[in-house]
């Protein structure tokens, strides 16, 4: 397995976005503004050269690693590498629900009433298992099930025969995904209760199966 830094890109801001909805699976489509994002994100990569790109099976993630990948002088990619392996948590029934009221059903049994509290007694893996277990028909995925899933997708980038050691890979990933990221490979350097802005860079430094988080919500 090579060493390479892979460079993750929160997509840009999306209508679900503004009015507040959980959007996991579903999807709406980027504002204005969500454009607006992913050009900003370019014009800062656009010197970076990378071997390689990847994003979800969900419109807003590949508009905007296309926007990226557009105005990218340095390398050659044509477009990403879809997989739903990258998709966000899926919710369950409460895909596309308002947020706080989804978190609040999940959490206030518990006597932790938002995705804060929640994540701050206990953690984020702590939370999809406790959206699950609201979810009345059990489909949102809990830590188990979503960790199963993105473990793929990031064996499928380290995989990948053209990444050699050094190299920088593109990946356009999803709020809920970048907190669960860090969460896990950031050592507790990084606050994890505050979601990062749409089109922010979070950096990780692949070495084999250690990964280690070099730069947050940048």
């Amino acid at each position: 397995m090579s060493q390479f830094t892979l460079y993750m890109v929160r997509h840009g801001q999306t209508y679900f976005n503004i009015y507040n909805k959980l959007q996991g699976w579903s999807n709406s489509p980027l504002t204005d503004k969500g454009i607006q994002n992913a050009v900003d994100t370019a014009e800062k990569l656009k010197g970076i050269k990378f071997a390689a790109a990847y994003c979800s099976d969900t419109t807003r993630a590949e508009k905007t690693a296309k926007v990226i990948l557009s105005h990218n002088q340095a390398s050659d990619i044509k477009g990403p590498e879809t997989s739903p392996f990258f998709r966000e948590e899926f919710y369950g029934y409460f895909e596309g629900n308002d947020m706080s009221q989804a978190w609040y059903l999940a959490g206030a049994p518990h006597g932790l009433p938002t995705f804060k509290d929640i994540v701050e007694k206990y953690s984020i893996g702590k939370a999809k298992d406790y959206l699950k277990d609201a979810d009345p028909f059990h489909q949102a995925e809990n830590n188990q099930e979503y960790w199963h899933r993105l473990d793929q997708g990031f064996d499928l980038i380290k995989r990948n025969p053209k990444i050699q050691d050094g190299d920088n890979v593109l990946l356009i990933s999803h709020g809920n995904t970048l907190l669960s990221v860090v969460e896990r490979y950031g050592n507790g350097k990084y606050d994890v209760t505050e979601r990062p802005a749409n089109g922010s860079l979070t950096k990780l430094a692949f070495d084999g199966d250690n990964v280690t988080v070099t730069a947050y919500n940048e």
